[in-house]
This record gives structure tokens, C-alpha cells and sequence, in this order.
């Protein structure tokens, strides 16, 4: 159908009935609500720019009001909200009931169903769908259909005119409902929504955001359907939703309509992309994370429902519900409708989003946008961190485990709810364990310390209230109901990265709260320490100059799991279980090798995207051969040694013909982040190099395997932690572009003694006269011959005296560990202050 031919709407837009989608835009919010308005401008705006959305209509908030007045139900509404107690559940339910049943059993104006139908008829011309034979509605309103048999599918979905603000999103308090066909299903699905604006849900949240219940109005949006029950459906964010991290886009997936996904009835797949590389043509997908899937809605041909649940089979549990490609081209658009919506609000304005792919075309739809309302309200430059208090850690394994949303701690007792009708058992200041919650279940929600779910994932309705509402949620457990007990003392904590965690027990945390905003510039470059990629995100709020150690070490044996060679010679592993249990871990990669590259990059990756443009040290492997040997698969491939912490490890294995296999799975991981993500901050530290001669066997190796030294501005370091790079610290500076100290292994070696015996530890000491003339000698090197030169071991983290002593020789960098970085950086700042070395002014981070 052209455009052109949509029916004139007189005798103005503010008095209309029905507005198409390309006729509104964010400015009608009070028109068309906020669903509505944000479907109109994408498609006026964002339509152009490749974003796909699907067509369709919304009645008006003067359509409701039309239906208010014309029937006189202002005054019988008031007066049903007159004692309105939201606190008392018997109460809500009893006036939300009443409000309802008023409005389903007063009938439409018949002008209203008539602009309504007609605009039905009009999407189906457009999308060519007609009604079966027999249709009773049609053949009794011939004046509303105009002679033709319409059938097009169409989703319909409330809108209220105080819905998708920055600060309350609103989301899901009204009704949506999909797979409606025909006018008679339309008419009756608008008639429900209008209703729906008086749900529990809605009203309590109108209470609490201060809105006055009859100021809101309800626009209904009819959309065509996307038939994602065919393939898959999910939601997106241009944010990261646990840490405010803005450069990442979050995407979750799972088959079917996207229902599931938003009520966290399915643990979808998780996908993140970074957005600036993106931007610049790369293929930055950081993270991608298999969700169980377990069901999937459909539609329910025939059946007295329009949708219905079916189990997912196996081989597509197992498997990624989209593509890279699709997960490329959603990232693409999250950033165009970022980009758009910020411009037009003259502030940054992160987007919630919910996506769908149609199984008859293969081709990707928006279906909604709205402003993330979360992490977007945060106060800047303060760092809120919760840890247990030091030495009062939980000293039993956790009860359960699952994804942690909000990186916050509560606890409280227990109180397994499976009925939101046994709401009235639950009291103020417990913890919520259910199987999943939906918006009916919102009241309960805002009374809870904490909430632990069954099913769902990052972006589920459970995650996004309890962002709302400020308190720590464990979300896609599995068997949390079961492992829980009702009046148990819990203890969750969702601030040990990816992994949330219920504990028995009361154990007590504090939060610490940093200004970031006073923290003085320094001379010296500050980096961070970062072992697990999962917490790179939330370790990026810190101010900082880069990560002066990330270590593969961490990757490989949580992420990875299986030893290199393993994979490399899956066929030749002669432990039955082994081979199976690799076989497990490996199920979505034929080629076992393609597990450990992608794994690895996934993991520098993130902590690269985390911290980019700033520089990011990653040290090769540096396992010992019996930490080699603990992986999967392991001792088949290592020797055994007396003593492996001076053995066969680091730059030794890397050219070695019985491990250069493996060393080159690294160099192609760094290779792909490097070019197919476009993190070119990332700068390779090969570690436990003893000569300038195996340097370069090294660098030679790199080269061999893609990573070449200067091109696209790939510098390679060195670890310097050995009292051989100390002494020929010029002829290394010919091999490699720098140093990082390693103050452990170099007081180890410097004092002759093996740092993991108990026999000889009260000697260990890195501020020992011997270690520091080393350190001393070897920065002097380095600035002579002009190379970088910095330290990330643990003593400047530890001892405040030793961080001085670096920061009085000049080194360039001094790279801590997350919990001690703020209080030595002040350090820092105070000993170049007292040495003159630059003032000292307040930046904000």
C-alpha cells in the first residue's frame, strides 16, 4: 500500500483516533505514549539508515480520553482510587480489579471501532493478509472491513503517555498481546489494553513514581508481526547493564517470540559487542555465552490461546541462536539508535531494546527502543564497591550460583515464593527465591533485600526491576528453589564478577565508596592488574592509564580449562574420560584448536575493549609444567620436574618444537583481537626470557604466526624478573620495546630462594637492599636506551615505602592490584608533589 493512500485525519493529529507510526515521533510521547512515539521515529529517522522496524498504527491518548469522557468513567475511577493502599495487597487487588472491570464492560464508541478497523484493514492491504472464509465479524461490519477479508498477523502492545522516560521506563506494566488476527481479535486485544493501564502492577508503579492515575493515558501500538516464532528474538542494550560500561552493547537471544526472553522464562544466549571498533568497520564480538533455551513460544494455530510454549530440541539448545553476522548487524543498529536518540535528547541517552528475526525472510526487525533507565541515572565519578569484610569471608562452598546482576551484596532470610498469589507471605527485607517474576510480581520485588531466580538471564524482568530498585539479583540458577530453604539465613553477592553467589549464613560486607573527581593527575602512569575478564568491565570506572598486567593464565585455566596440545591432538589423547570431557567442553567447535583461540580472544578481548584506547599489557602464558599438567589433558603432554618454578616455562616453551603448536594458538588469539576486533592497544609481554638470543627466537616465532613487531604499531614487551634482564638490559632493549618488572621472581631469584616454601618465606622480601639495587640498575638501563619501563608485580600494591622508592627513580609506570590502585595512586601524587616533579591539579576521571 503507498503511504499516500492512509486515511486523512481530521479535523487535527491532536484529535485523531489512529496515527500511523511515520506520522509520529518522540515529540507526541503525550500523544502516542512512549513505545509508540520511539516506533514512529525510528521509522521516520532511523528507516533510511538501514534499521528495520515493522509498520503499523497507535490509537491516541485522545482516542482514551474520548472513551473516558464519552462514558463518564473519570468520577467512578477517582472514587475507586479515593483509599487506593498500595502497601496493603488486599487492598491493590481489590481497587485494580474494580478499575478493570469498569473499563472492559463499557463498551468502545462505535466511531472508535471504526477508526480502529479501518486502520487494520489498511496494515493488511500493506502486508496482503485476509481473513479465512466464515469470518462472523467481517460479514456482520461490512462498513468496517470495506468488502475485503483481512487477517494480517500483528502484535498489540499498550503505550502510556508516561511510559519509556529516562528515569522511569515503565516497562511491562501494561499488556501486550501477540499473534492477534482479524479485526474482531484487534478490537478486542485494543479493548484489553485500555483496561490494562489499571493493572496491580501499574498502579503500584505509578504510585511510587508520583504519577496521578488519571493523568496517564493508554495509546494501544498495532505492529505487524515479526515471525521470530520461526527463529529467534531477544533484547539489547547499548550499555552494559551491570556496570554502566558505555562502549559495549549487550544482546541476549533465545528461539522464539521474545516473550520469554523479557519475563526471564528461558536463560537466552548472552553476546557482547564493542561499539567504537564496531563503528570503524571491525568484527569486535567480545563475549559470547551458550544459554540452556529451553523452551521457545509459538503460535498456537487453533488453540484457545494465540501463543503457546514447546520444548526446544536438543541439537538447537546447544547451539547460538543467531549468527555473528546478526549479531554484528544488531550491535550496528544498538549504536545508529544510541547515536540518534542522544542527538535528539542533547544527552547521552543508552537504549534498552527488543529485537526480533523472521524465520519466513531471515531478515532482522526493532520492534521497541527505549531509554535504558538504570545505569544511566547513576551518579558520576563515585566508585561504589562491595566486598566482604577481610577476614569475615564465607568459609563454605555457595549454595548455588548463577548470573549476578547489579554487583551489589544483600542478605536476609529466605522465602521461596512459586504463586505470585502467595504474596501476602512474603515480608519486608527478605530475599525473593522464585522460578522467574513477570510484572505481576512487582509489589513483592520492591520488598525484597535481594532476589534469586530459577531461570532468565542479564536482561530478564528480575535483572531490570532489581536494577531499578537498587538491590543484588542472581538471576538463570537452575535449582535455586530446591537448594534454598524457606527461613534460611542467605547471604547473596553479586560483586565477584560474572558469578553471582547465595551463602548460608548472615556474613558481613561493607561498601566503599571512592570520589573519583579528587583524584590528582600524576607524572607517573597509574595501570591496573586484571586477571579475569569477567570484572574488566566493572574495573574500567576505575581512573586509570591501561592495564599494566593481564595474564592468559587466568583465561586458560577457568575459561579454557584444556591444555593446548589436547585440543591441538584431540585424537591421540589416550584417557577415555579426559577425551570425553574435552569433547563436552568443546561440542560447538569441529576444529578443537578454534575452542582455545576464541576462548583467549573472547578474554583479552574484553579487557582490552575494557580499558581501550589505553594501552593493555598482556603477558603470555606462563604456566609452570605441573600447573600444565593440572589442565585437561595436561599430563600427557608435560614432564615432570623437580623444580618447575625455575624449569621449562615461558619464553623457553614458546619456541620449543614440543610446544611452538600451542604458543602459536596465542599468537593467533592476540592476532584476532588485534585485527578482526580492532583493539590495537593490546601489546604482547613475553615473560621468563633468559637471553637476548632466545628474545629473539621469540620474536621470530610471533612473526611466524602473524603477530609481527611494528606493524600496525604492535609493540612486544618483556618481563623483567630475572637477574640476567637486569644485567644485559641494554642487549634486551635491542629485542623488545620494553620492560614490567616482576618483583616476585626477582627477588626470588636475587635472593636464591623458591617463594612458594614455607621454609624460607620470612626471607622474602622485595624492599630487601639486593632486590632494590636491581630495580634500581635495571630502570637506569632502560631510560638509556630509551625503552618504557614499568613494574606489575605485587610489592608497590603491598608496601607504600616501595611504591615511593619506584616513583623516586623515575619509572614510567606502576601497575596495582583493583583494591589497593586509589589509596597508592594518592601516594604517588603526594611523593611527586614533595619531589616538585609537576603540581598537583584535580582532573576528572
Amino acid at each position: 500500500m503507498d503511504t499516500d493512500s492512509r486515511p486523512v485525519l481530521e479535523p487535527s493529529r491532536s484529535q485523531a483516533f489512529v496515527l500511523w507510526f511515520d506520522q509520529v515521533g518522540l515529540a507526541d510521547i503525550p500523544l502516542v505514549g512512549g513505545k509508540n512515539a520511539s516506533l514512529g521515529e525510528m521509522i521516520q529517522q532511523l528507516l533510511p539508515q538501514g534499521v528495520n522496524v515493522p509498520n503499523g498504527f497507535a490509537t491516541t491518548a485522545f482516542a482514551y480520553r474520548y472513551f473516558i469522557a464519552q462514558a463518564g468513567l473519570e468520577p467512578q475511577l477517582r472514587q475507586i482510587f479515593a483509599h487506593l493502599d498500595v502497601e496493603d495487597m488486599q487492598n491493590l487487588r481489590q481497587r485494580g480489579q474494580q478499575a478493570r472491570s469498569l473499563i472492559l464492560h463499557t463498551p468502545f464508541p462505535k466511531e472508535l471501532d471504526q477508526a480502529i478497523a479501518t486502520a487494520y484493514a489498511k496494515l493488511c492491504e500493506l502486508y496482503g493478509g485476509c481473513l479465512p472464509e466464515g469470518d462472523t465479524f467481517a460479514s456482520t461490519h461490512p462498513q468496517i472491513v470495506q468488502e475485503c477479508r483481512y487477517n494480517t498477523d500483528v502484535a498489540v502492545r499498550s503505550s502510556a503517555t508516561a511510559e519509556d522516560l529516562p528515569d522511569a521506563s515503565f516497562a511491562g506494566q501494561q499488556e501486550t498481546y501477540l499473534n492477534v488476527h482479524g479485526v474482531k481479535q484487534v478490537l478486542e486485544a485494543c479493548h484489553n489494553c485500555f483496561a490494562s493501564i489499571f493493572t496491580d502492577r501499574a498502579i503500584s508503579y505509578r504510585t511510587i513514581k508520583g504519577f496521578d492515575h488519571l493523568d496517564v493515558c493508554l495509546s494501544v501500538g498495532v505492529q505487524k508481526m515479526v515471525r521470530s516464532d520461526l527463529a529467534a528474538s531477544g533484547v539489547m542494550f547499548s550499555i552494559d547493564t551491570e556496570t554502566g560500561f558505555k562502549n559495549a552493547a549487550l544482546i541476549t537471544a533465545a528461539y522464539g517470540l521474545g516473550e520469554n526472553v523479557v519475563q526471564g522464562a528461558v536463560n537466552p544466549d548472552e553476546f557482547f559487542v564493542f561499539k567504537p571498533t564496531l563503528k570503524q568497520g571491525f568484527r569486535p564480538i567480545l563475549g559470547k555465552r551458550l544459554g540452556s533455551k529451553a523452551i521457545k513460544m509459538v503460535y498456537d494455530i487453533g488453540g484457545c490461546k494465540l501463543t503457546k510454549n514447546v520444548p526446544v530440541p536438543d541439537s538447537e539448545r546447544h547451539q547460538f541462536a543467531i549468527t555473528d553476522d546478526e549479531i554484528l548487524t544488531l550491535a550496528g543498529w544498538a549504536c545508529v539508535i544510541e547515536d540518534h536518540y542522544s542527538a535528539v535528547r542533547g544527552t547521552y541517552t543508552p537504549m534498552d531494546i527488543e529485537w526480533a528475526k523472521d524465520g519466513e525472510t531471515g531478515q532482522l526487525f526493532i520492534v521497541q527502543a527505549r531509554p535504558e533507565t538504570v545505569q544511566s541515572q547513576k551518579a558520576a565519578n563515585v566508585l561504589r564497591s562491595y566486598r566482604f569484610v577481610p577476614g569475615h569471608e564465607p568459609s563454605q562452598p555457595p549454595l548455588v550460583s548463577g548470573r549476578a546482576v547489579g554487583e551489589r551484596m544483600g542478605q536476609g532470610a529466605a522465602q521461596i515464593i512459586l504463586d505470585v498469589h502467595q504474596i501476602a507471605d512474603f515480608r519486608p527485607g527478605e530475599v525473593l527465591v522464585t522460578n522467574k517474576t513477570d510484572p505481576d510480581w512487582e509489589p513483592i520485588m520492591k520488598r525484597a533485600s535481594a532476589i534469586v531466580t530459577n531461570q532468565g538471564g542479564r536482561t530478564c524482568h528480575a535483572a531490570i526491576i532489581a536494577r531499578e530498585l537498587g538491590i543484588p539479583a542472581i538471576v538463570g540458577c537452575g535449582d535455586a528453589t530446591s537448594l534454598i530453604q524457606s527461613g534460611q539465613d542467605v547471604t547473596i553477592s553479586c560483586a565477584e564478577g560474572e558469578a553471582g553467589q547465595v551463602y548460608a549464613g548472615l556474613w558481613p560486607f561493607e561498601v566503599i565508596e571512592t570520589q573519583l573527581s579528587q583524584l590528582p593527575r600524576t607524572r607517573t602512569q597509574i595501570l591496573i592488574n586484571v586477571g579475569n575478564p569477567d570484572e574488566a568491565l566493572g574495573l574500567a570506572a576505575i581512573p586509570c592509564d591501561g592495564v599494566g598486567l593481564a595474564r592468559l593464565e587466568f583465561i586458560i585455566a577457568n575459561q579454557i580449562q584444556a591444555h593446548p596440545l589436547a585440543l591441538l591432538k584431540f585424537d591421540q589423547l589416550t584417557d577415555p574420560a579426559v577425551k570425553q570431557e574435552i569433547a563436552k567442553l568443546t561440542a560447538l567447535y569441529p576444529h578443537k584448536p578454534d575452542f582455545f583461540v576464541e576462548k583467549l580472544a573472547h578474554g583479552v578481548g574484553m579487557i582490552a575493549a575494557a580499558f581501550y584506547p589505553h594501552p593493555v599489557i598482556v603477558r603470555m602464558s606462563d604456566f609452570k609444567s605441573n600447573e600444565y599438567a593440572n589442565l585437561l589433558g595436561g599430563r600427557q603432554f608435560e614432564p615432570h620436574e623437580e623444580n618447575p618454578m625455575i624449569g621449562w616455562r615461558g619464553a623457553s616453551r614458546y619456541y620449543d618444537p614440543a610446544y611452538r603448536e600451542a604458543f602459536a594458538l596465542e599468537c593467533q588469539a592476540l592476532k584476532r583481537v588485534r585485527e578482526d576486533m580492532g583493539l590495537t592497544n593490546v601489546i604482547p609481554m613475553i615473560p621468563f626470557c633468559r637471553t637476548p638470543a632466545e628474545g629473539r627466537r621469540v620474536v621470530a616465532e610471533m612473526a611466524m604466526n602473524g603477530l609481527q613487531q611494528g606493524d600496525r604499531g604492535l609493540q612486544v614487551y618483556m618481563m623483567c624478573e630475572i637477574p640476567s634482564n637486569v644485567m644485559l638490559a641494554a642487549e634486551f632493549s635491542q629485542v623488545f620495546d620494553g620492560f614490567s618488572i616482576g618483583s616476585n621472581d626477582l627477588t626470588q631469584l636475587t635472593l636464591g630462594l623458591d617463594r612458594d616454601s614455607a621454609l624460607v618465606a620470612h626471607i622474602f622480601d622485595e624492599r630487601n637492599e639486593a632486590v632494590l639495587a636491581m630495580v634500581k640498575q635495571v630502570i637506569a638501563a632502560a631510560k638509556a636506551q630509551g625503552r618504557k619501563i614499568g613494574i606489575c608485580g605485587q610489592a608497590p600494591s603491598d608496601y607504600p615505602e616501595f611504591a615511593r622508592f619506584l616513583v623516586q627513580q623515575g619509572i614510567d609506570s606502576i601497575s596495582l592490584n583493583p583494591d589497593s590502585l586509589i589509596k597508592t595512586h594518592l601516594e604517588i601524587a603526594q611523593v611527586e608533589a614533595s619531589m616538585g616533579a609537576l603540581p598537583v591539579p584535580v582532573t576528572s576521571s
